[in-house]
């Protein structure tokens, strides 16, 4: 296997997992190492029990994002999330819809059709998505999540040509998939902005992924039932400093599964939200009593992709 690896490293590639865990030296713009996201933040409420909770707690988040997509939110809605993001200085991201999962193909129902996830099928989708990133943007949004290489890389076309705001961050989804390091640096050579990793992947892939893109990785350490249930707060220390510059990201085991939202759910997204700034005060404790020299962002810190009020 030598050869084999010794060509993956021409490459500039790590010629397997790294288990040796080397500590990571790239950092956000700012040289800190890490920040805090909170997810499944799904609507303006939801936003302001999440930055209450964090005042009340001091837990320090910039980031929240939102699963159940930009089409299932108001203009008004969007405006208040904005606007609430713009005053608190933390970046506000939105799912972009509709996604196979809620569409009329069947293959995502088949045991084998998981696959398809939050992709996009066919053109017509695609012009869906980009009109949902479209009104997101017009509405003060400058953060989309995606799950699609195909809308990855067309809206990445429509930020250098200005059809879309240049500073407009896609971060993509744990759904998308890619689960290793030449697949991963494809996604930021298509325009992504931050990744999130597959939920299960141990410290000597992190490492291996980090050594191969420089783009910031987006990582639960608790995980939703439905991609694992993983609660992996002890190993925040060693994510941090193999990982950085990583999004420490706190979803909640043992909740149900609220997408799409709406205010028929709102009671429960928003004890949801708030038990996740909780989540995230026990981890930050640990990070801090085993790894006290790492380094945070600050609130609007360069990098985030900060909302505007329109």
């Amino acid at each position: 296997m030598q050869a084999t690896r010794d060509f993956l490293k021409k490459l500039g590639l790590p010629p397997g997992d790294l288990n040796e865990l080397p500590s990571s030296a790239k950092r956000f713009p700012d040289g800190a190492q890490y920040r805090v996201e909170i997810p499944s933040v799904e609507g303006p409420n939801a936003l302001a029990a999440v930055l209450s909770e964090a005042e009340g707690r001091k837990v320090r988040v910039h980031r929240v994002s939102q699963g159940s997509g930009i089409m299932l939110l108001t203009d008004g809605e969007i405006r208040e999330m904005a606007k609430l993001g713009a005053e608190a200085r933390i970046e506000v991201s939105l799912f972009v819809g509709p996604r196979a999962s809620w569409e009329t193909g069947a293959q995502i129902t088949a045991l084998a059709g998981k696959n398809l996830g939050a992709r996009h099928r066919g053109m017509e989708q695609v012009v869906y998505a980009i009109e949902d990133i479209k009104r997101a943007c017009s509405l003060g949004i400058r953060s989309v999540l995606v799950a699609d290489e195909g809308l990855l890389w067309v809206v990445n076309e429509m930020k250098k040509v200005g059809e879309l705001p240049a500073e407009l961050v896609l971060k993509v989804s744990v759904q998308m998939g890619a689960s290793n390091p030449i697949s991963i640096r494809l996604q930021e050579q298509l325009g992504a902005g931050t990744y999130n990793v597959p939920t299960d992947l141990d410290l000597p892939k992190l490492a291996a992924i980090r050594a191969a893109v420089a783009l910031p990785l987006d990582i639960y350490v608790e995980v939703p039932d439905n991609f694992g249930g993983f609660v992996r707060h002890y190993e925040i220390p060693e994510i941090v400093r193999v990982t950085a510059p990583v999004y420490v990201k706190f979803g909640l085991r043992n909740a149900p599964d609220v997408y799409p939202s709406g205010t028929h759910l709102e009671s429960s997204v928003i004890a949801l939200s708030r038990e996740r700034v909780r989540r995230a005060e026990i981890g930050l404790d640990l990070l801090r009593r085993y790894y006290p020299e790492a380094t945070q962002s600050e609130l609007g810190a360069a990098g985030l992709a900060l909302p505007v009020v329109v």
